[in-house]
This record gives C-alpha cells, structure tokens and sequence, in this order.
C-alpha cells in the first residue's frame, strides 16, 4: 500500500532535508540517550520523529520530556515495528529517511555524512554506515564492517542482510515507490531484509567505510509474540533473491534449495537437493550476473564472493558430520566469527 505525506505537513517540506524516525517500545533504559545523540548532529533540516508503539514503560514520558523543536513524539496503540515505522515514513517530511533505533547511538556526523553521499550520489538509494557492537553498555572489539560497493552489497544480499539497521540512511521517495516496510506478519522478521532486498533490485546501495553507529545488543526492544519464524523467513527471502537474479537458468525450487543449504548448515528443510558442483555453479552465475566477468571484479566482490563460496562448501562438508557433533562443531564456529569480527 503506498505511503503518503500528511497534509498538515507538506507546506513545511523544502525547510526538513532528513528526518529521523526511532521507533520506541520498552525502550526507558537507553532512549534518552539515543535521542541526544540524534539531536546532536551537526546538520540543519533535521527532524526526529519518536513514535511509541504502546511501551509498558515509561517511553512516552522520557521522550516528553525532552525539549527540542525538532523533535516531534507521537504514541499509538501496539501495532508491530513494521507498521510503527510506516507511520513515521508517512509522517516524514524530509527528502530522507535516517534510521535510528532506540538502544543505539549515531555517532559524531554520521547523518551529515550520509546526506552529503547521497547529495553526491543520485543514483544510489540507501546508505548505511559500519557499526562498533556493545554489549548493553560496554563496548566490544566486534564491529560490523560490510562491504560497501553497490555490486559487493547486491551480491550479500543473496543470502544475508549486509547493513546494519539503525545506521541507514533512505530516499523517501524510493521508500514510498516500493511501499515501505512489508506488515505482513507471514513475512516478519526480519523486516529490514526483507525491505533492503526489494529496493537493491531496482536501486544502487551502499555504505560509508567509517565506524558511526553503536549497535547494542540488548535483550529485546520493539514488541514481538509468539516464536520467531526469523530463519525461515531469511531462507524465503534469500530464495526470491537468488531467483530474481537467476531465472529462468534455474527454478525458484532449486533456488529455495540453495539458501537453504546456506543457512541450515547442510540439513535441507526442502524437498529438493543440489549436488555441491550444482550449487556451486548456481553462486557462479549469480555472481556474474551482479559483478560482470571475473576478471574485473573489484577486491571486494572477489572477497564476498570468495567468503560466500566457502561457506556453501562447508555446508556440504556437514553433511557427513554425525548429528551429535554438529552443535558444538557450529557453537566453536560461531564462537571464532565473532572473535575475529
């Protein structure tokens, strides 16, 4: 469904460039300190929108509190981070959207740095930014660091979501061409895969080689219920991904078998298997179709495509590990990732 502006706020429109939409649930430990550091960037036309999706807490009242024209707070009934953050792409009035999420930080210039890119850079739709990850209040030495070529990022996107969320940056107008963020609850989450997927098929992307988000790792923060369909929902989208770049030389079904090959650590959840050379092949042709011959990629995409070819062949060598030995094999695994981050 598309979004629109209301109308009480088109005759303010050429004075907003960037608004700043922070959706709020349960969020009363750190959203007064995601909000300064929002309204602490040096950049003129800025707007933050803080919408509270029916917190428990005391969210409503924190962001109240806080005196600043540019800040505008709006509650609602609890309705999802999907449909919280379409009300505030409706309600936005700048030319872009800045996505900040209620435990982060944005880091000194990131949105002037942003806007600048995409100022620059009108053919490219989004960017994000690299993330330095905290645990709660302590900061780590993990950082999110994804590549930040256009082609590096399309090819990610195949299978896994290559920006961090609350450090984007988005044309309104792009946002509101593919309909914002898909509320079909059959589809949630992740909702930001879901909606960077979409727009990468028509647009460039990218993101700014520079540290200027903190991303916290916290137990939960906007409101979900129920068990998460998270992985089947990264399978499903990583399916229509791959098939969108790779009819008609293969089906939708050998394609929803390739991602789930890559995420389920070689335990098909599909009625179709590929051989590891089919599979193989698949990534090749996938590769090339984003990133043109071999010989002029860039070091990047070689090193997507490298890590991504990899970790398909390591889904196949665990295939022949017995059962019993795959959670701790894949628990040390993950362990040394992030280690190395």
């Amino acid at each position: 469904m598309p979004l629109s502006i209301a109308s009480s706020h088109r005759d303010a429109m050429d004075a907003v460039m960037v608004t700043a939409v922070v959706p709020v649930y349960g969020g009363e430990l750190t959203l007064t300190e995601a909000l300064r550091s929002v309204l602490a960037q040096n950049l003129s036309g800025l707007e933050v929108i803080v919408l509270d999706d029916g917190s428990p807490d005391a969210s409503w009242r924190i962001a109240s509190e806080i005196k600043d024209d540019r800040l505008i707070v709006l509650q609602h009934p609890n309705r999802g981070l999907a449909a919280t953050l379409n009300r505030g792409i409706g309600l936005a009035r700048g030319r872009y959207i800045a996505r900040q999420d209620q435990d982060d930080l944005v880091l000194a210039d990131r949105l002037e740095k942003q806007f600048m890119f995409l100022e620059a850079h009108p053919d490219v739709s989004m960017v994000g930014t690299w993330a330095q990850i905290y645990s709660g209040d302590l900061p780590t030495e993990r950082y999110h660091r994804h590549p930040c070529s256009s082609e590096a990022l399309k090819l990610e996107l195949l299978f896994d979501n290559p920006f961090v969320h609350s450090s984007m940056m988005i044309r309104a107008d792009v946002l509101r061409e593919v309909g914002g963020y898909c509320e079909d609850k059959a589809r949630q989450p992740p909702e930001d895969y879901e909606l960077w997927s979409r727009i990468a098929r028509y647009h460039r992307v990218a993101n700014l080689p520079e540290v200027l988000t903190v991303y916290r790792e916290m137990p939960g923060s906007m409101s979900r219920t129920g068990p998460s369909p998270f992985l089947e929902n990264v399978i499903r989208i990583a399916s229509e991904n791959l098939s969108q770049v790779l009819s008609p030389c293969y089906s939708l079904e050998e394609c929803a078998a390739l991602a789930d090959i890559y995420h389920r650590d070689g335990v098909s959840g599909v009625r179709m298997s590929l051989s590891k050379a089919r599979a193989r092949q698949m990534l090749e042709l996938a590769a090339q179709k984003l990133g043109g011959d071999s010989a002029g990629w860039s070091d990047e995409f070689r090193a997507s495509y490298r890590r991504m070819y990899t970790h398909l062949g390591s889904r196949f060598l665990q295939r022949k590990i017995p059962e019993s030995l795959r959670v701790p094999i894949r628990w040390l695994r993950d362990h040394v990732l992030r280690r190395g981050r």
